[in-house]
């Protein structure tokens, strides 16, 4: 009689593993299907932050705002400085913006190589096409004032 409740529990088994299987595929399928609704390719926005010059300032804070509605803010650590610095790339933003003409606001607290702690706003216009677009935030500072230069580069 023990043979009979080994196979059943063998059974019982290989129907646990089909049920885990079905739902870790069913939760990708979700998933999939989440990301579609949230960020549908035609009206996706991304932004991402790099620096040109590595050693003239240090990154404190970013904030952003899309058409005067903030959408992300960032306070950096040493670590986030650091990757930064060694050429990594942040992306900043990602979220869905309808087709036309749209503004995009970055405010930038950093530190420049004289020490002094400083603000700047930078603006961008932007032409929203059906599709993904991409935005380059880029901070920047040069010699002789090491102060924050913020450019914008639209991804083709």
């Amino acid at each position: 009689m023990l043979m009979p409740a080994l196979a059943s529990a063998a059974a019982v088994d290989n129907e646990i593993e089909q049920l885990r299987a079905a739902v870790a595929e069913h939760s990708a399928q979700v998933f999939a299907l989440e990301q579609k609704l949230l960020h549908p390719a035609d009206t996706r926005l991304a932004v991402f932050l790099t620096l040109d010059t590595r050693d003239s300032m240090d990154l404190d804070s970013v904030e952003l705002f899309v058409d005067d509605t903030p959408v992300a803010s960032h306070l950096y650590s040493e670590q986030e400085r650091g990757s930064l610095e060694e050429g990594g790339i942040q992306q900043l933003y990602t979220g869905n913006l309808a087709s036309g003409s749209h503004q995009l606001k970055t405010v930038v607290t950093a530190r420049s190589a004289n020490d002094h702690f400083v603000r700047r706003e930078a603006v961008h216009r932007f032409q929203k096409q059906p599709g993904t677009l991409r935005l380059q935030v880029t901070l920047d500072a040069r010699a002789p004032d090491y102060e924050p230069r913020v450019s914008f580069v639209e991804w083709k």
